[in-house]
């Protein structure tokens, strides 16, 4: 059985990597990897993270790429590598413009389309965008709509969409954190020696990261496009709003390589003793940094799956969420990127001992550790027999 998984994106590879194991695992499966390099820098960190390798690389990311080209390249190159090799289905994950081109590609060639992480919705396309367009226009295309939890299942069938089509397997991305989590706590470099290597000024390092409980810190990121302007100057400013309020406290912040991110993080938080803006890191070293961390102020979709595993509470710097399992679950609130209201919850975690414990024990909804192995059985199970009947 060939099968093709397609990723272009570091969260893709997070979210596949358990996968690519587990078929690589079956000896039933021709199983090949590519990548369309959709962004190469971030996508290479994930990849050796999880010790693997891409098969076929289209490297098709450009500077200053704007969404119509990529599309338009995603979706002429593997058109043309799936006219090549007549793979028996084609695997994509989330929302990215690699899914969502990957995925008229298959059609067009008439592919069988598997859809890992399907069936998230804020019904609102401007947020996230254009991530809401692209896994709604996907999950029609799909064969298998593998959904995260029965929401995700409720929100397909609302759609329309076939219920045959529709398996509620978890999120692989807690397959992903726990198999790197046993990693990061069998090697032995010094958390100093970490802090160092990822570019951590020393005082700040001493301060926050050798001894984790000495002092509370907040890990950040940031990268939405909806945020672009306003939204990152808020998020700056109540950053700073927290260190004059909490002299003790530190943030540490990987910013993005976007420069519409960059920008305005390094003129309004550049060179404060409380703030340490430092290179985005791979993903293992992410995950030493969460298991550090007091809590996470974080537009990721990722994050508000995974950090509830390590006991970790997360504010997310979003309007709306396609995940209201973990707010629902209370490990996750929105804040979006207003100011105030950053302030206001953060602070709530800081000042309040027991509301910091209730939300960082709470059970992660998002799954067990075990999808991986249910996707596999499940494109075994059908694809064995649309051969068999061929």
């Amino acid at each position: 059985m060939k099968v093709v998984i397609v990723a272009g994106t570091r969260p893709e590879i997070i979210k596949l990597a358990p996968v690519i194991r587990q078929m690589r695992r079956n000896s039933r499966f021709q199983g090949s990897f590519l990548s369309t390099g959709q962004h190469r820098q971030m996508l290479d960190q994930a990849l050796a993270a999880f010790e693997l390798h891409s098969d076929y690389d289209l490297g098709l990311m450009q500077p200053g790429q704007t969404l119509p080209e990529l599309t338009g390249r995603v979706i002429n190159a593997v058109s043309v590598f799936l006219a090549e090799h007549k793979p028996d289905a084609i695997l994509l994950q989330g929302d990215t413009t690699t899914v969502f081109a990957g995925a008229i590609a298959a059609a067009y060639a008439q592919i069988p389309i598997g859809h890992v992480e399907a069936g998230l919705r804020t019904y609102n396309m401007q947020h996230p965008f254009p991530e809401e367009m692209n896994r709604r226009l996907v999950s029609p295309l799909a064969r298998w709509n593998f959904v995260p939890t029965n929401t995700s299942k409720q929100n397909l069938l609302s759609e329309g969409i076939a219920p045959s089509s529709i398996h509620v397997v978890g999120n692989s991305v807690i397959d992903a954190l726990l198999w790197m989590r046993t990693k990061v706590a069998q090697r032995v470099e010094s958390a100093h020696a970490t802090a160092m290597r990822l570019g951590l000024n020393s005082r700040f390092a001493a301060e926050f990261l050798v001894d984790p409980c000495l002092k509370k810190w907040i890990l950040v990121t940031g990268h939405r496009r909806e945020s672009f302007g306003g939204g990152f100057e808020q998020i700056c400013q109540s950053l700073l709003e927290l260190t004059k309020k909490y002299p003790n406290l530190g943030i540490l912040y990987p910013v993005h390589l976007n420069p519409h991110v960059r920008e305005p993080v390094n003129r309004l938080l550049c060179n404060h003793p409380q703030i340490c803006l430092i290179e985005p890191v791979g993903y293992e070293d992410f995950v030493w940094l969460m298991d550090r961390c007091y809590f996470l102020l974080s537009d990721s979709g990722g994050v508000q799956e995974e950090a509830p595993s390590l006991g970790k509470p997360v504010l997310v710097m979003r309007e709306t969420t396609e995940r209201p399992e973990g707010v629902e679950a209370g490990t996750c609130r929105l804040v979006g990127t207003d100011r105030d209201k950053i302030l206001f919850e953060a602070s709530q975690l800081l000042d309040d001992e027991n509301e910091y414990r209730k939300r960082s024990t709470l059970q992660n909804p998002y799954g067990d550790g075990q999808t991986s192995k249910r996707i596999i059985e499940i494109l075994e199970r059908d694809l064995t027999a649309g051969l068999q009947s061929t």
